[in-house]
């Protein structure tokens, strides 16, 4: 099982290979890619990979994605008591899932929280002009980030929807 130094290192190589391969393809005008689609993909797989591994797990402060967070490391651990280290949080389609949700709830509360205890302060009301064909590659980015943690740990794509064999 490697380190968080390790996977790190693992995903920004596979990046680096796929960004090349991906440039190859488009300049030889075999797919075509965005600059958009090219830089939301870029952020996710990035998000995935140094503030959203599966490793935010791990309940005590030891995890690289936990420190990328700061003093904000601490709202993961909760996330850290509710799944246990390469439970469901590392399966590969609903743990990147519980992250996400998990994430916008933390936030949800956060801004909540703040609005409550300053209710005095004019907060800023922005609308998220957001283009739903952006999430598609946001969205591929984070998940191939989190399947490249899963594979070099070891986990099978599907780990824990295996019936479990009872025994006699």
């Amino acid at each position: 099982m490697p380190s968080g130094q390790s996977h790190t290192f693992i995903n920004l190589a596979a990046y680096a290979v796929l960004g090349s391969v991906a440039l190859y393809v488009h300049r030889q005008g075999i797919f075509f890619i965005g600059q958009e689609d090219a830089l939301f993909f870029t952020l996710g797989f990035l998000v995935g990979t140094v503030f959203l591994s599966p490793d935010l797990d791990l309940a005590e402060g030891h995890v690289n994605s936990k420190r990328a967070w700061g003093f904000l490391g601490a709202l993961w651990v909760p996330y850290g008591l509710l799944f246990s280290h390469r439970g469901w949080s590392h399966s590969w389609l609903i743990g990147p899932l519980t992250r996400l949700i998990y994430l916008a709830v933390m936030v949800a509360v956060v801004t909540g929280l703040l609005h409550f205890l300053l209710p005095s302060v004019d907060w800023p009301v922005t609308s998220l002009a957001f283009s739903w064909s952006l999430a598609l590659p946001l969205l591929v980015g984070y998940y191939l980030s989190q399947w490249l943690h899963l594979i070099a740990d070891g986990v099978r794509p599907d780990h824990k929807m295996r019936w479990k064999k009872k025994r006699r």
